[in-house]
């Protein structure tokens, strides 16, 4: 009895120190001077290296853009590349600072694994890509198929998952790296590779003749994808967070990273909170009263992000859809900065 009360003990201890730890986020990367943040391998639209070796696309912009909140200078931000495997390893031993690739939030994810979804910045769903010469029209179609699919993501469990309730049989070959499960897709050592129909799309761009390749109709699952933060820190859960919602408030309300300096002079008591010029919501936060101002001039608004990253701007060309503002038919929706 003793020897589990000790147990316990040590075990709340840890706990405690752990919470503790987790607590000094915020200064840490102040002190440091730069925000480490953990993107993807290299999806282009979302994290990718250009061919000077900057990163770039919609998960690297929100990476920016807290760089942005916190230091007024969007350039103090790192990256490094994970794969969905090593992601959460990541984030828990506080390698990085926040994960800003594109990761599903789910319950398990919040609840049992030390880390919170601060927001989401990208709605999708799962798909699966195959070559048009195959003449398939339907995932129904791929019965005893092999699927090409990345290792410790729900795209691998909804996978199963789906073709078990339709009661189609199909093989897996299952590959860790990213570059290496779409070559091994491309080189036909599987049939038809599957993700989050972002990626799909983000992958065709990049193959040799996009248009010999075609993604089916169907949509496996629900795919909420945004930002994670370790549990227990919730000044630096909220600058993330705070930081998406801004992003989603400067397009709602028309401010844009041309004609911010203008719109210091709005009479709209939302715009003057978020642009600083009403004070107090940069105190509230712990960073400087200019950090919505700082966002917009530098990074853009979540439309302004999204257009030149995948949108009808950029070689992936995605549709708004769910991606759009709520008051345009979609379901973006920034909480209010007051």
């Amino acid at each position: 009895m003793k020897a589990l009360k000790l147990a316990a003990l040590g075990a709340a201890l840890l706990a405690a120190s752990t919470v503790a730890q987790a607590g000094q986020t915020l200064d840490a990367v102040k002190k440091k001077g730069f925000v480490q943040c953990g993107v993807s391998t290299g999806v282009a639209g979302f994290s990718a290296a250009d061919s000077k070796g900057q990163w770039k696309g919609l998960d690297v912009d929100m990476c920016r853009a807290i760089a942005a909140t916190l230091f007024g200078d969007a350039s103090k931000f790192k990256v490094t590349p994970l794969t969905a495997q090593q992601r959460f390893t990541a984030l828990q031993s506080g390698e990085i600072d926040v994960l800003t690739r594109n990761t599903t939030q789910t319950l398990t994810r919040d609840t049992t694994q030390g880390m919170i979804g601060a927001g989401v910045n990208f709605y999708d769903s799962q798909g699966v890509i195959v070559r048009k010469d195959l003449n398939i029209k339907s995932a129904k179609e791929l019965n005893g198929a092999t699927l090409c699919v990345q290792p410790g993501t729900t795209t691998e469990l909804n996978l199963a998952d789906w073709f078990r309730a339709n009661k189609i049989e199909f093989k897996p070959v299952v590959i860790e790296k990213l570059d290496e499960v779409v070559g091994a897709f491309v080189s036909g050592r599987c049939d038809a590779y599957t993700t989050d129909k972002s990626g799909l799309a983000a992958a065709r761009s990049t193959m040799q003749n996009p248009d010999n390749y075609i993604i089916l109709p169907e949509d496996f699952s629900k795919e909420p994808l945004g930002p994670m933060v370790r549990q227990g820190d919730e000044q630096w859960f909220n600058v993330v967070r705070w930081t998406l919602f801004a992003m989603l408030e400067l397009e709602e309300y028309g401010v844009t990273s041309a004609n911010v300096d203008d719109m210091l002079k709005s009479s709209n008591p939302n715009v003057q909170r978020i642009l600083g010029v009403t004070p107090g919501m940069g105190k509230n936060l712990g960073v400087d009263e200019k950090w919505g101002y700082n966002i917009a001039k530098q990074v853009g608004n979540y439309g302004e992000s999204f257009e030149r990253n995948v949108g009808a701007n950029s070689p992936l060309k995605l549709p708004r859809g769910l991606n759009q503002q709520w008051t345009k038919g979609g379901i973006m929706y920034g909480w209010p900065i007051r």
